[in-house]
């Protein structure tokens, strides 16, 4: 008789948990196409201590693949090290001729790059 109500207080706290677990997937997120201040990416590599973090947004290509989530970035200015996220999902097929804005965190050092924590198509 104990094993049963334990099983049913478990599943009572897991199922509703599992859920909503789900939920987050389902395109809850606003996909805005409007104007976004961006910056280039000459402007931040003008501070590359590497104490230097700050949030960016910014527009070009991804023009090479380094490793698995490693790119190199082009805004048309100058050329810097991108990171994206590895729970990021593009619904399509991205190359160097596709446009983008990716929105993440600008790390100066020796090797300065943007942690990327979103990438829109445009």
């Amino acid at each position: 008789m104990k094993n049963i109500v334990t099983a049913i207080a478990a599943a009572a706290i897991i199922l509703p948990t599992a859920a909503l677990a789900g939920e987050r997937d389902k395109g809850n997120s606003i996909n805005y196409s409007g104007p976004v201040d961006t910056v280039t990416v000459a402007s931040l590599l003008e501070d590359t201590s590497m104490f230097t973090e700050k949030d960016a947004v910014v527009e070009g290509h991804l023009i090479k693949q380094v490793n698995a989530d490693t790119f190199i970035f082009s805004d048309g200015t100058k050329e810097i090290q991108v990171e994206i996220d590895d729970d990021i999902r593009m619904p399509q097929t991205i190359n160097a001729d596709t446009k983008v804005r990716l929105f993440g965190e600008y790390e100066g050092g020796n090797t300065p790059e943007i942690e990327v924590d979103r990438i829109q198509l445009i």
